[in-house]
């Protein structure tokens, strides 16, 4: 089994920052490219940064350019998006996605964490 557990998630002012952490738990072999989605109610989920497996190149929506990084930490399957200046617009519940390759298995499979929702209000 593999699950994605998310956190860091909260309420904020605009101009706040906030940092959300997605740690991989399971039967894990490899984990491949990892990104973060958003979602608001009415609203598809959208692309919000992506990184490669070595987190030498990163992707990012261009509503979160020069706000937000991407990082993540191989040794503790760990990803993290750290939200910097805030605005009302970038509330949404935020997703974690990750391609896995389980211990014991040969293809690499997609999945999402449960959400944490980010609220940006005055």
């Amino acid at each position: 089994q593999v699950q994605l557990v998310e956190s860091g998630g909260g309420s904020v002012q605009p101009g706040g920052s906030l940092r959300l952490s997605c740690v991989a738990a399971g039967n894990v072999f490899a984990i491949y490219s990892m990104a973060w989605y958003r979602q608001s109610p009415g609203q598809g989920r959208e692309l919000v940064a992506d990184i490669t497996t070595g987190g030498g190149i990163t992707h990012y929506a261009n509503s979160v350019k020069g706000r937000f990084i991407i990082s993540r930490d191989n040794a503790k399957h760990t990803i993290h998006l750290q939200m910097n200046n805030l605005k009302p617009e970038d509330t949404a519940v935020y997703y974690c996605n990750a391609d896995v390759r389980r211990q014991g298995g040969t293809s690499v499979h997609d999945y999402w964490g449960q959400g944490t929702q980010v609220t940006v209000s005055s």
